[in-house]
């Protein structure tokens, strides 16, 4: 199995070499996912090249833009060669734009540079870049992590090490992007470095019918996954109940919630919806991840007897102060908070101020990142590259904090609302409002607008209504989701938008684009004309 896509990835090596792809070579890849897309990104990396995959064009993803995206990105890059498959749209092919010298080629099967002869292939320095990834928030920022082999081969160590692979028994399972971190790394190039057998669909088609995950591990007995934080309530609610306790899961070892923040009750969620199903609750587990440090930055202890650590904290104090007090599990406004894990080995993290100060593990800031697998900056933009980093700590943007050397993950410090001197998190919010049976979860997005008259932040939701019939009953949807958010967080919402299906502007991950939605909103609304 690993033997003859070896050969495949050196027959795309060959032709490649053929199309004059030599080391250093930058190449973009923006095919289906599959192995033929698989073994020419490996075959490039043979060869010394640099490559990186995009994502595919589909219809949920806004034409507009994955053009603006695909345009800027192809020309940071300067590639030498962009493959695209036969079926890539004509249309599109305008937004690939192409260096002096640089080649556009159709994917084939390579049987014309294929003569089984053996190709001599260079010697990589470890030192060299491997890769380059742009996760799905930051294409149309042109922002691709620029990571070295050495980098991509110490994080696989250490993830072997952290989830305690058996390459003997583990099985992976993934619908997850290849352009994404978590399908790139932990779905792809881990399994391949350590020959673990991967059984993996195309994303559209688990977005469409998510119930085949369960059909896929339960009948290929799979043991690891790797899932987004929304998967562990779209599944149960895209499979109908009478269904649930029909699959057996009981060979899931660990099947990991890689989200920042990780969400209580979705794993919850999940877990109650397939215990019947031999799903054992400490395999839910979880794990900071990004691209910029090729993967995970933490894990949560696979071999333990439950789930990652929790706790309970004030609400009051958290959202007043940013400060964690931590009290008994049901207690009044209590907020709840899943671990994302420990730190893997060689790793380091800080919890900073906004003036930079490092704080104490009581309170919350922005979670700071150092370790031997980061990323040497962003590819061709020594401008980003700057304001990323602080005297050698990567700043993630994300806040958390650590208690008893675990970390928590609270949410994006961009996102954060400031309603009333309160600190509030748009993801709490739009936890509790996909929760009404009308809305489509996973399409809600909250923001902060700036009242002027009161000199504070109002929030304002737009949301996404399961079908458009729905939008017949917005006076008594958009009270019960008010209600619903005063209880369960003692905030106001200032204005409810419903939305008929796929109005929110999806990112090329799937998830809902805050910036983009909220562009579209103000360009449909502009009676919100205010500072969003």
């Amino acid at each position: 199995m690993f033997g003859d896509f070896r050969r495949r990835a050196r027959l795309q090596a060959a032709a490649l070499r053929n199309h004059g792809v030599t080391v250093g070579d930058r190449m973009v890849i923006i095919m289906p996912q599959g192995i033929p897309a698989m073994a020419t990104f490996v075959g490039a990396m043979m060869l010394g090249a640099v490559p990186t995959f995009l994502a595919y064009p589909n219809f949920k993803i806004d034409p507009s833009k994955y053009r603006s995206g695909l345009a800027g990105v192809t020309a940071n890059l300067k590639a030498k060669v962009v493959v695209i498959d036969q079926e890539f749209p004509d249309e599109m092919l305008g937004h690939v734009s192409l260096t002096e010298g640089a080649e556009l080629l159709r994917a084939g099967d390579c049987k014309e540079a294929a003569a089984e002869r053996p190709i001599s292939l260079p010697e990589i320095q470890s030192d060299s870049l491997a890769l380059i990834q742009h996760s799905a928030g930051t294409t149309g920022l042109q922002k691709g992590v620029a990571l070295t082999h050495a980098a991509v081969l110490r994080q696989l160590g250490h993830l072997e090490r952290a989830l305690e692979i058996d390459a003997t028994t583990d099985r992976v399972y993934s619908w997850l992007p290849l352009y994404h971190d978590m399908g790139l790394i932990a779905c792809f190039l881990l399994p391949m470095v350590l020959h673990i057998p991967v059984v993996m669909q195309s994303p559209l088609d688990w977005v469409m019918h998510p119930e085949t995950m369960l059909q896929i591990a339960c009948e290929y007995r799979c043991t690891l996954a790797w899932l987004p934080n929304f998967a562990f309530q779209f599944v149960p609610r895209r499979t109908p109940q009478t269904r649930w306790a029909q699959y057996d899961l009981s060979s899931v070892r660990a099947l990991i919630n890689c989200s920042e923040p990780v969400r209580s009750n979705s794993m919850l969620e999940f877990a109650s919806a397939f215990a019947a199903s031999g799903l054992k609750s400490a395999a839910l587990q979880t794990s900071y991840a990004m691209a910029e440090n090729v993967f995970a930055v933490t894990q949560s202890k696979i071999a333990g007897p439950c789930g990652p650590a929790s706790l309970w904290a004030d609400g009051l104090t958290f959202r007043s102060a940013h400060q964690i007090v931590p009290v008994a599990q049901g207690t009044p406004a209590a907020v709840a908070f899943t671990s994302s894990g420990r730190l893997l080995p060689n790793h380091e993290v800080r919890i900073a101020s906004d003036s930079g100060s490092v704080l104490d593990d009581s309170h919350v800031g922005e979670i700071l990142v150092k370790s031997n697998c980061l990323f040497d900056g962003y590819y061709n933009r020594p401008d980003l590259t700057a304001e990323a980093f602080v005297e050698g700590w990567y700043r993630t943007g994300d806040l958390g904090f650590c208690r008893e050397g675990e970390l928590y993950v609270v949410g994006r410090k961009k996102d954060l609302l400031i309603i009333g001197g309160e600190n509030i998190y748009p993801q709490d919010i739009e936890e509790i409002v996909s929760g009404h049976s009308a809305i489509h979860d996973g399409r809600v997005v909250a923001m902060g607008v700036y009242n002027p008259d009161l000199g504070t932040e109002e929030i304002v939701v737009v949301a996404e209504v399961e079908r458009a019939e729905l939008l017949g009953q917005t006076a008594t949807i958009e009270g019960e989701i008010r209600g619903q958010v005063v209880a369960g967080m003692g905030v106001a919402i200032r204005t409810i938008l419903l939305k008929p299906p796929k109005w929110i502007v999806k990112s090329t991950a799937g998830k809902a684009a805050r910036s983009a939605t909220r562009e579209k909103l103000l360009q449909e609304h502009p009676e919100l004309c205010v500072e969003l």
